[in-house]
């Protein structure tokens, strides 16, 4: 029954019995009734009893469902057509019909059976069975159509019971389906809205941007696919409501009848609500999206509030250290620069703030939500800017007060710097006339009348006038200025003074003196300002007051000696002026410098990462900001933050700046990563010039330039700091920083050296090793080699000694390198020749030869005990004697490193074995330290088997016999300064061109001294390196006895510290390293490379 009930409540569908309803077993026509009651047919259907009941009730149940309720009431009529039928089969029709109708019945017809048996069976029947028909209405049976037209008229009647309604189940059926879908759509719709809109209502508004615009997209995204459903929906009723009227648009005279009116209708009623419902749902829209939106510009408000309030407190705060006033009229302009380039920087976040405020205001216009939130934060926000303004204001008011002050104090001071050269340049001698004095005393009256526009008037006045700006510093400043122009003003004084008394008719000739305050004097090396600070500024002035006094009671001390001092003071001034020029140009040069650097760092660089021009940045160019620039910004953070801030203190004293240099050397190392890096850096530039984005920059910084000219500065920079140190040192030659300044000179051009050594080194192609575990490189250059090797075939000697290769060789503390120089095709850096690795050697197991016959600019380098000797010719001898005097210090610092670590195993050694008491002293050389220690150690048992080699040490020579090549032990070498090897070297260019290794004897002639010796005993001489000597006679123990022809005095001296033979010899020195890993050296008279010598060049051969 809880089924049936629930089947009563719910009102079925065409769609859900369409199986059913398609079988035509009942159909409403639409026709009416007289009283207008609807019209249910039943026609002819011979299995009419075999329908189920379930189906039966159903149809039934749907039919009387269709009418509206009006017509419904007034209750229904059946046709039931039983004309082809039997009366048994009519009764039971009748019956079931009666006892299934749900709904109300006004009036039943039944057609009766046709036939003449069956017509008047039924008659009598019916009479019978009347009463089994419990039906509250009448039945009438008829016996023909035409009858049944006086109930029903022929127009509400369908074709097969006479009449003329035009009716089609099939399409009766397809629109009752549709439209029954379209309701439900129209419902669901309504339902979605409804929903969907409850949803809006409860969201809460986010906390951020990003959320608030996630909630807005997927709100919007929602909507529109709601509207999207409505569209479609409407579509579909108006879809049905063409296949409704069309009939009438076939046929207009065409009549509805009143069922397809009342679909009509619905469908029309669907279509109004289904637009109300939409105009409501675009109504609520409308204000939720206004809300949602506003709601996000809050958000973007607030957070860009955040972000401006957090730049406006960096400019407050950055700002705020604005508190130099500068000191110097360079050094205010560059703060004035600065404070500009400042303001123009901080504007971009002021006027994004400015920006936000205006768009504040705008909002609380447009009525938004969150009035009470917004306005606050623009008050705010126009207050940070006002306060930034009246800031900025500010501080340049003051700068430029501190600009006034400073150009008063350099007019002053320039004033007295031209008071000065006009004193200096007045010629003494012509001032001794009376009409050369009066002539420089004109001079002098003409220069005093420009004082009044020029000097400090009043010192209180100035206190008064900049009180605003002066701190201690600024007032010292003052103070010594204005001291200074007292003391130039005595001098012009003093001046005058000796000039009118020789303008005067004089009785004998006087010799003018130039009167200088001893300030001036006093120092070698006067600074041309006032040094700030400084305790000798002070002490200064009380000496020009001692001594003016001093010098008015030695009046009568010599006037040709006041001349020279007067003319000494004024040289010395000039120098001071001339080195402040110099300083004024570095300082300024510098400042350029920085700011050159930080334009290229902020114009292109950052503009690199710039999200915004990252559409104007070529495929080539990206991700390639490090190849373009190097280490840039690390050079303009060391010269902004460390060196410019350096030099400034030297302002006053500019020729101590050489220890500015000195201080900083090692951070000057960051130009040599800069030019390593160079040649790519140029060549990315040449494949990227035509950029849009470097155009974009150029246009954007106002540059006359381009990036590349500005890639250059710091080449640039670090080349010009050796012309300015060479200028600041051409005026200090007498000053108390004139070493530094050497020094700095000379480290500055190390550095620049470096560097063009390391860019030649990073071009060395095939070398398997790593370069840096070679030592620094010393020198590099390019030289014409022939070889001559012990091995080889004859014809490729032949070939090698008349053709010479043509290789560039880098010198290294542990080997020398043999290249051949490649020349690349482009242009610039991509010009830069390559160098193709060929050979290497030891320097471990190196050799010289310094001279060979018949050319002043070859030597020889031989190697493993010349098994391989290469003969080099240098483009010029100068060239030639820097190298070989490289590769001597090279061997001499390895010998000097043997020496120390066998002197240590022999005092190891000595530890534990007695040492025999030495029966070779000899008084006539006198008690040397050398002699000493050879002595002690003659007879050490000491051997070099522990440096690699078996040979025991030999003994040394009798007096006057002249050496051997045995000579050269080890014990000779560490003590009395000789070059000796170990055995294997004794076989070497001497012995092959000798013919044999017996004794030789000493060659005379004249020497130069390699190392400094002092005079260790009586008969010892003191020499310097360089030192020319001539030797007399060779005595024992390595020791020759010479006469030094710098000093004319004579004594003994190690051999081994005498190099270079200038004498008759056809032979040259030697000086190698040992192939035998003593790390002794040797030095010897060792012939050039003959004529008929075997070389090979299978190993260099490019």
């Amino acid at each position: 029954s809880d089924e049936i009930m629930h089947q009563d409540i719910v009102p079925l569908c065409a769609a859900d019995i369409q199986d059913q309803l398609k079988k035509r077993f009942a159909y409403l026509s639409g026709g009416r009734g007289k009283d207008g009651c609807p019209v249910i047919t039943f026609p002819d259907y011979p299995t009419f009893s075999d329908i189920p009941d379930k189906e039966f009730q159903n149809v039934m149940t749907y039919l009387t469902s269709v009418p509206s309720l009006q017509d419904a009431g007034i209750g229904f009529i059946l046709v039931i057509d039983r004309r082809q039928d039997k009366w048994t089969s009519v009764k039971a029709s009748v019956l079931r019909i009666a006892a299934s109708f749900p709904a109300n019945l006004q009036l039943v017809l039944v057609l009766r059976p046709t036939g003449f048996f069956q017509r008047t069976l039924s008659d009598i029947a019916f009479r019978f069975s009347r009463d089994d028909f419990k039906m509250k209405v009448p039945i009438i049976m008829l016996s023909s159509v035409p009858e049944l037209h006086g109930y029903i008229d022929k127009s509400q009647l369908t074709e097969d019971l006479g009449g003329t309604l035009d009716y089609c189940h099939t399409r009766w059926l397809c629109h009752r389906t549709a439209i029954e879908s379209f309701a439900l759509m129209v419902k669901q719709t309504a339902q979605m809205l409804q929903s969907f809109g409850t949803e809006l209502a409860e969201t809460e508004l986010p906390n951020d941007a990003q959320s608030t615009s996630l909630v807005l997209s997927a709100h919007t995204e929602k909507k529109d696919k709601m509207k999207e459903d409505m569209k479609l929906a409407l579509q579909e009723g108006h879809s049905i409501l063409e296949s409704i009227r069309e009939p009438l648009a076939r046929n207009p005279e065409y009549s509805l009848n009143q069922d397809q009116l009342d679909n009509q209708t619905t469908v029309q009623r669907l279509l109004a609500q289904l637009s109300e419902t939409e105009a409501a749902f675009d109504e609520f829209w409308a204000k939720h999206q206004q809300k949602l939106e506003q709601c996000l510009q809050l958000r973007h408000f607030e957070q860009n509030f955040r972000e401006v309030k957090v730049a406006l407190d960096g400019v407050s705060q950055k700002i705020s250290t604005f508190t130099d006033v500068g000191n110097s009229l360079a050094h205010v302009k560059h703060l004035l620069k600065d404070l500009a380039n400042f303001e123009e920087k901080s504007n971009v976040s002021v006027e994004k703030a400015r920006a936000l405020s205006l768009e504040g205001s705008q909002l609380i216009e447009n009525k938004h939500y969150a009035v009470d939130s917004i306005h606050p934060k623009c008050n705010e926000l126009q207050h940070l800017c006002d306060r930034f303004a009246a800031e900025i204001g500010k501080r340049r008011n003051l700068l430029n007060k501190s600009l006034e002050l400073h150009g008063v104090l350099e007019t002053s001071m320039k004033w007295c710097d031209e008071g000065i050269y006009l004193l200096a340049s007045q010629p003494v001698d012509k001032c001794q006339s009376q009409d050369g004095a009066e002539a420089a005393l004109q001079e002098i009256e003409k220069f005093l009348e420009t004082s009044a526009e020029n000097k400090i008037q009043e010192l209180n006045k100035i206190y008064k006038e900049y009180e605003s700006i002066l701190n201690q510093d600024l007032m010292e400043h003052v103070q010594k200025v204005f001291q200074k122009q007292e003391s130039t003003e005595e001098m012009f004084h003093r001046r005058q003074v000796s000039l009118k008394k020789l303008a005067a008719k004089q009785t004998r000739p006087v010799q003018p003196v130039a009167p200088r305050p001893e300030v001036f004097t006093k120092s070698p090396c006067p600074s041309p300002g006032i040094r700030r600070g400084s305790e000798n500024s002070s002490s200064s002035e009380g000496n020009v007051l001692r001594r003016g006094s001093y010098r008015r009671a030695k009046s009568e001390m010599s006037e040709n000696q006041q001349v020279r001092s007067g003319s000494t003071g004024d040289e010395e001034e000039s120098l001071a002026i001339l080195r402040r020029h110099v300083m004024n140009e570095l300082l300024e040069t510098e400042r350029a410098y920085v700011e050159e650097l930080l334009c290229v760092l902020e114009g292109y660089a950052a503009e690199m990462d710039n999200p915004l021009m990252m559409h104007l940045i070529s495929t080539s160019l990206q991700n390639k900001k490090d190849v373009l620039f190097g280490n840039m910004e690390e050079i303009y953070h060391f010269h902004n933050r460390i060196f410019l801030r350096e030099l400034e203190n030297y302002i006053d004293c500019p020729e101590l700046v050489g220890r500015c240099f000195l201080g900083r050397m090692e951070e000057f190392q960051v130009y040599e990563k800069y030019c390593q890096n160079k040649p790519r850096s140029e060549s990315l530039w040449r494949q990227c010039s035509d950029c849009p984005f470097f155009q974009e920059c150029q246009k954007k910084l106002d540059h006359k330039l381009s990036l590349d000219s500005y890639l250059l500065k710091p080449v640039q920079r670090i080349t010009k700091y050796q012309l300015l140190l060479k200028e600041m040192l051409k005026y200090s030659k007498n000053c108390e920083g004139a070493e530094d300044l050497q020094e700095a000179l000379s480290s500055i051009l190390g550095i620049l050296k470096a560097v063009n050594d390391s860019m030649h080194l990073i071009a060395i192609t095939g070398y398997d090793g790593n370069l840096s575990d070679l030592g620094k490189l010393l020198m590099q250059g390019s030289f014409s080699v022939w070889t001559d090797h012990k091995k080889g075939h004859s014809k490729v000697k032949d070939l090698a000694r008349f053709k010479p290769m043509q290789r560039h060789l880098f010198l290294h503390e542990k080997a020398v390198l043999f290249c051949k120089k490649r020349e690349e095709n482009g242009e610039g850096y991509e010009k830069a020749p390559s160098y193709s690795y060929k050979q290497s050697l030891s320097m471990a197991a190196v050799g010289i030869t310094e001279n060979v016959k018949g050319d002043n600019k070859k030597f020889e380098i031989w190697y493993n005990a010349r098994e391989e000797v290469y003969i080099i010719q240098a483009p010029t001898p100068e060239i030639k004697a820097a190298w070989v005097n490289e590769i001597r210090k090279v061997l001499t610092s390895q010998l000097q490193a043997f020496r120390e670590a066998s002197q240590h195993r022999a005092l190891e050694q000595s530890q534990s074995l007695p040492l025999p008491v030495s029966s070779h002293t000899s008084p006539s050389r006198g008690n040397t330290k050398a002699v000493r220690k050879l002595e002690e150690r003659k007879t050490d048992p000491l051997s070099l088997e522990g440096y690699g080699s078996s040979a025991s040490l030999p003994k040394p020579p009798e007096k006057g016999k002249g050496w051997s090549k045995t000579s050269h032990s080890l014990e000779a070498s560490e003590d009395n300064d000789g070059w000796s090897s170990a055995e294997e070297l004794i076989n070497s260019s001497d012995a092959e061109e000798e013919g044999g290794a017996g004794p030789r004897k000493l060659v005379p002639g004249k020497y130069t001294v390699v190392v400094d010796q002092e005079k260790g005993g009586p008969d010892a001489l003191s020499a310097k390196s360089g030192d020319t000597v001539e030797v007399i006679h060779e005595g024992d123990e390595g020791l020759w006895y010479v006469r030094n022809l710098s000093t004319g005095q004579e004594g003994w001296v190690p051999a081994g510290s005498l190099s270079t033979l200038i004498g008759k010899s056809k032979s040259a020195q030697c000086l190698s390293s040992s192939e035998s890993g003593t790390g002794s050296a040797l030095l010897s008279n060792s012939s050039s490379c003959s004529e008929s010598c075997n070389t090979t060049f299978s190993d260099l051969k490019g």
